[in-house]
């Protein structure tokens, strides 16, 4: 049985993003009490100064590349059976923790792969829990509500083809059962769905929790709205969804998906 001692919550951060504080607070503020840390490939009196308040330490990766490179040396450097990457500008729910650990032991410890849960979005401070693009995954990722589908890799390699479907900062990793460094190297912005897709093909629990307990944060600075605006994601994710359908399908599957990624625009 997992307890709230074997999580940790990997703050990811880069340069000197102005949300970090509220991020970090909201994992102080878990109903059970866990392990965090900050992670980072840019060191910064800024993040120095944001560690010392919370009085959480920092680790450096001494060769950054991009982002799946950092997450894999703060996802190592976790020394806990579970490992979630918080993203610096997201919001947890106090629950966040208690619920993804409840969730997890409802299966044996060598069963889950990892466990992610329902998100809304954060607008100019203002939350949001419908829209088209939040409809289409909630229905995209039902299946895997039930102990009974999860883990399927054939349901699971399905739901992924047709888009990510998947919040990356809501995901909770299984050391064990994962592996190390398990995050895509190559891509610079689909590096979480790349590894999603890996890890769908291998025999091991999808478990969706789904709740809305994580926020994340839309905004014009964010590197999900810089990458979209450069038409980043959508030949990352076209190169993904090849490796799932023929070429032509593909093409018409991320036509429909970026244009439900469209939300992501502001």
């Amino acid at each position: 049985m997992f307890t709230a001692s074997d999580h940790s919550f990997v703050v990811c951060a880069y340069k000197e993003n102005p949300y970090i504080s509220g991020t970090i607070q909201s994992l102080l503020n878990q109903t059970v009490r866990g392990n965090i840390f900050l992670s980072t490939s840019t060191p910064s009196k800024y993040l120095e100064d944001v560690c010392s308040e919370f009085g959480i330490e920092m680790v450096v990766n001494p060769h950054p590349h991009l982002a799946g490179d950092d997450w894999n040396y703060g996802y190592n450097s976790a020394g806990t059976k579970l490992v979630t990457m918080a993203h610096q500008d997201d919001y947890y729910d106090p629950s966040f923790l208690e619920r993804t650990i409840a969730a997890l032991n409802k299966y044996d410890e060598s069963e889950s792969l990892l466990s992610f849960t329902d998100y809304f979005e954060l607008r100019n401070d203002q939350r949001v829990y419908d829209n088209s693009l939040l409809k289409i995954k909630r229905i995209m990722n039902s299946p895997l509500s039930s102990a009974f589908l999860n883990n399927s890799v054939f349901l699971k390699k399905r739901i992924l083809s047709f888009g990510d479907s998947i919040c990356c900062p809501a995901v909770t990793l299984v050391k064990k059962n994962v592996g190390p460094s398990p995050f895509d190297t190559t891509f610079k912005n689909s590096c979480d769905y790349k590894t999603w897709v890996d890890l769908a093909m291998v025999k091991g629990r999808f478990v969706y929790i789904p709740e809305p307990l994580v926020g994340h944060r839309i905004y014009a600075e964010s590197a999900t709205s810089l990458n979209l605006g450069e038409d980043i994601r959508k030949g990352e994710d076209f190169e993904i969804l090849s490796s799932l359908w023929p070429k032509p399908i593909a093409k018409a599957v991320n036509r429909v998906y970026a244009l439900s990624e469209n939300s992501n625009n502001l």
